[in-house]
């Protein structure tokens, strides 16, 4: 996937209402077994993703997982973990448990795009100006070491969530539009952009993946992601919420 990043500020600030408790509270660590049951199976490098990781990176953001009341709180980890399931599934139509039932798979990207800069880790980070913006936002030389984000399953989940937290100016972040904290402007209602699940498509991969023009390719992946969130909001006991998809949305730049 391409990931356009046009800002390193890191987003760690005021949890809302939720603050109190932790991600763990969402997801506990039988849940996270239960969400991603089939990482480790054979043909899935996903083992690497630990329960331990993933809360250890969380704690890092204080605002992830914990802003807003039980409801919100839900829905942006659902779309968190729908967005992420996406870019490492190694699901298929057949598969057991269905296709969306095959999240965090993969940690390297398969064919890889711009080598050493290729996709890692839930959010698979691409491209060398990628990796110095999170590298610079974490402390970490990721330019010298890109890999780290394939060895090290904390800075994996660190980078993910990073990426979720920071706003890409024009884009807003996906942790503002999951939690109503994003207000379209005229602009982006003229172009259909509007809070919900499908706008996080959008700021990710719209340019191939929202819009009227996208390539069938393009419409099958975002049908992809709203898969994996809705699987995920059902085991969370939350709602969808409005504006699932992006097909009626432009592009950032389109």
């Amino acid at each position: 996937m391409v990931l356009f990043m046009a800002g390193a500020a890191l987003l760690a600030g005021a949890a809302g209402a939720g603050a109190q408790q932790g991600v763990w509270s969402i997801i506990t660590r039988p849940m996270f077994q239960s969400m991603l049951s089939h990482r480790g199976d054979s043909g899935c490098q996903g083992a690497f993703y630990t329960y331990d990781a993933f809360i250890e990176a969380a704690s890092k953001f204080p605002g992830f997982g914990t802003t807003g009341d039980e409801q919100t709180r839900r829905r942006e980890l659902a779309a968190f973990f729908g967005q992420t399931s996406h870019e490492t599934t190694g699901g298929w139509a057949t598969a057991p448990d269905g296709p969306f039932a095959w999240g965090y798979c993969r940690v390297k990207e398969q064919k890889q795009t711009d080598p050493p800069y290729y996709g890692r880790g839930p959010i698979q980070l691409t491209h060398k100006y990628n990796y110095r913006l999170a590298g610079q936002a974490l402390n970490l030389n990721l330019v010298g070491d890109p890999d780290l984000v394939a060895r090290d399953p904390v800075v994996a989940f660190k980078t993910a969530i990073w990426f979720w937290m920071t706003p890409q100016s024009p884009k807003p972040s996906c942790h503002a539009v999951m939690t109503g904290d994003w207000r379209p402007s005229a602009t982006d209602r003229a172009a259909g952009r509007l809070p919900g699940y499908g706008l996080t498509t959008n700021i990710i991969n719209g340019g191939l993946e929202c819009g009227e023009d996208r390539s069938t390719d393009g419409a099958k992946a975002a049908k992809d992601r709203v898969g994996y969130y809705k699987r995920y909001c059902g085991m969370l006991g939350v709602g969808y919420g409005d504006n699932m998809a992006c097909g009626s949305q432009k592009p950032y730049g389109g």
